[in-house]
């Protein structure tokens, strides 16, 4: 029979001991993959890294630095009690000046198109001390800035500030797909979840119609060229898109076929974001959601973009609705574009309305 040894009491051998996995390595100085970059995107750890990134003049990994926030400021004017809206809340840096500034008494409405970045935001300006009672936040782009006030019972806004452009946040997570600076999908959808990627907007388009994109949304002068090698074809990657482009250009420079580079990406994420519908509709509905002498800024990184600004302002100055705006557009200053490269194009303009 066999012998039963169930109930041996001698101890079981000890499992042989797992190796010991090391954390990995802090890639030098300055690590060029986005997932390495885990000193910068834990800025409560690591914040003297956090400060050498930001005081040699870049943006750290998955942050984003408010741009000419004491022009903002000044144009806008918050004071305590004011009902102000945020169009494009991102990082919140400047939500975060202006709660500051209408506190007691005053509440900042948030609003923006990204469902992975806003609930971050969210949650990090409430750890800073701002409740419901005086912050709130709307998944929406600035289009539906008046559906969202009227829902609040709110005849309209003492203070209103859209942000145009894309965020740090999207640019450097290479997952977004928005910047030819890291591999990643070729998507560039503010909400990942609605509407098609700019892989599927390049496979479907035919040569003219890009053409018309690529000189509406960026100036691109070589429109023609660029939408006969890229309509129609089928790209997945951000730098298979950036290699076509390059090899479309005849002999560019370096800095030439960066610059198409750029402004493909940049005509692209317009397109898919529908951004300038988007603007021309909030621009059109903006006085009627602004109270009586109540003040707009709108920063804008491209031509096409303070185009409409500065034409939608001027009508709507003939008209009589607004009583003030900015007579030249503002920019930011050396010191600013020299901390932060990325405020280099930013171009800032302001409206007051009619007090009646």
């Amino acid at each position: 029979m066999a012998e039963d040894i169930s109930s041996d009491p001698s101890p079981a051998p000890n499992p042989a001991p797992l190796p010991h996995k090391r954390r990995v390595r802090y890639s030098g100085r300055n690590p060029r993959r986005f997932e390495d970059k885990y000193k910068e995107t834990n800025p409560e750890r690591y914040a003297e890294t956090v400060a050498k990134v930001m005081a040699a003049g870049k943006t750290p990994a998955g942050m984003h630095r408010p741009i000419m926030v004491a022009e903002i400021l000044e144009v806008l004017a918050p004071q305590p009690g004011a009902v102000a809206v945020d169009c494009t809340l991102g990082y919140g840096g400047h939500a975060a000046q202006i709660l500051a500034k209408i506190i007691p008494g005053g509440r900042l409405i948030g609003l923006d198109a990204d469902p992975i970045e806003l609930p971050k935001t969210e949650v990090r300006l409430r750890q800073q001390g701002y409740g419901p009672e005086v912050f709130e936040v709307h998944r929406s782009n600035f289009a539906g800035l008046p559906q969202i006030l009227a829902a609040r019972q709110l005849t309209g806004a003492d203070l209103i500030l859209a942000d145009l452009g894309v965020s740090s946040m999207q640019l450097d997570d290479p997952v977004r797909g928005f910047s030819l600076k890291h591999e990643g999908p070729l998507d560039m959808r503010m909400n990942p979840h609605r509407g098609q990627s700019a892989a599927a907007l390049l496979e479907k388009i035919q040569a003219g119609p890009l053409e018309e994109l690529l000189t509406e949304n960026a100036d691109e002068p070589n429109a023609a060229r660029l939408a006969a090698a890229l309509a129609g074809k089928r790209f997945r990657r951000t730098t298979e898109l950036a290699s076509a482009i390059r090899a479309a250009l005849p002999q560019p420079g370096p800095e030439q076929a960066t610059l198409a580079e750029r402004r493909v990406f940049q005509a692209l994420r317009i397109a898919v974001n529908d951004e300038f519908s988007a603007l021309d509709t909030f621009l059109r509905n903006l006085p009627t959601c602004l109270n009586p002498g109540g003040r707009v800024a709108i920063l804008t990184f491209h031509s096409g973009e303070d185009r409409r600004v500065k034409k939608a302002f001027a009508a709507a100055q003939r008209d009589g609705v607004y009583a003030a705006i900015a007579e030249e557009v503002m920019r930011p200053g050396a010191e600013e574009r020299y901390a932060n490269s990325r405020s280099a194009p930013a171009k800032l303009r302001w409206a007051r309305k009619a007090s009646a």
